[in-house]
């Protein structure tokens, strides 16, 4: 039975020499449909559709960058003896906290040039951010890694998972951990609760907060039982790293502005300039 398992094709689409894979497809209807929902939202709140279209033709770019430079600071080991690789994007190789920290500070220079508030932008595309997170995963699944340990094919059996998936985590002769499943779960787990959050009227900055929080400790937890992490030394994931760092940092500044009065504003009250 196990051999007549045909691995996944990552190849979505052939067009000669053109090849679409699924990676690339799945995480561009990701971005599509996260845009969608922060262009929605940005109406309603009266920032009108096309700031987060302008937006995005900036942190698109600039996120890809950035989620390739930490990559290969993470990975300078190989990259220093090949410093030729590192342009080669195309070969795999970029990560998401890169491409979280390049659209946050994309967000914060373009949020002081158009005069409106970075923390109502960022309230705003927080559930965008990890809608288009947790689709993304499934890049992962189509790719066969960001897997955990090795398993049986009796416990992924047990978690009455569709066939597909059990059959897409047959890797090279063996069963793994779907960690993306996990992730892309607790993503869209996330992605209610942030939307639900809408509605309690926080304070201005607290919704993005809420999903720092929310997203680092997910991945905190999941990311130790990956078997294809970044290691920031020789024992620790610098996923986990920058989990931590984000979770403390963003309970500090969540404290930091109630005490300070930075926060008087609310996520339903008019934009201000």
């Amino acid at each position: 039975m196990l051999l007549s398992i045909t691995p996944i094709d990552p190849v979505a689409i052939s067009l000669g020499p053109l090849q679409i894979r699924w990676y690339g497809l799945i995480i561009g209807i990701g971005i599509a449909l996260a845009l969608i929902v922060a262009m929605r939202e940005s109406d309603k709140r009266g920032l009108g559709k096309d700031i987060f279209a302008d937006l995005m033709l900036w942190a698109i770019p600039i996120s890809i960058i950035c989620a390739r430079i930490y990559y290969v600071i993470f990975q300078w080991d190989y990259y220093s003896q090949n410093p030729g690789e590192i342009i080669k994007i195309w070969n795999g190789g970029i990560a998401i906290h890169g491409a979280l920290i390049g659209a946050v500070i994309t967000a914060y220079i373009f949020a002081k040039k158009r005069g409106v508030s970075f923390w109502q932008l960022a309230d705003i595309a927080a559930p965008s951010i990890i809608l288009g997170q947790a689709i993304g995963r499934w890049g992962n699944f189509m790719n066969q890694e960001a897997h955990g340990e090795e398993v049986t094919r009796q416990f992924l059996e047990n978690l009455h998972l569709p066939e597909f998936i059990i059959n897409g985590m047959y890797i090279n002769g063996a069963y793994y951990h779907p960690t993306f499943l996990y992730e892309s779960l607790w993503n869209f787990a996330g992605f209610f609760l942030l939307i639900a959050l809408r509605k309690v009227n926080l304070r201005r900055g607290e919704l993005f907060l809420t999903y720092v929080i929310w997203y680092s400790i997910g991945r905190f937890f999941i990311e130790g039982m990956r078997t294809d992490s970044l290691m920031a030394t020789e024992f620790l994931r610098a996923a986990q790293m920058i989990s931590v760092v984000l979770v403390v940092g963003a309970v500090a500044i969540l404290i930091y502005r109630r005490v300070k009065g930075y926060s008087k504003e609310r996520y339903l009250d008019k934009p201000n300039k």
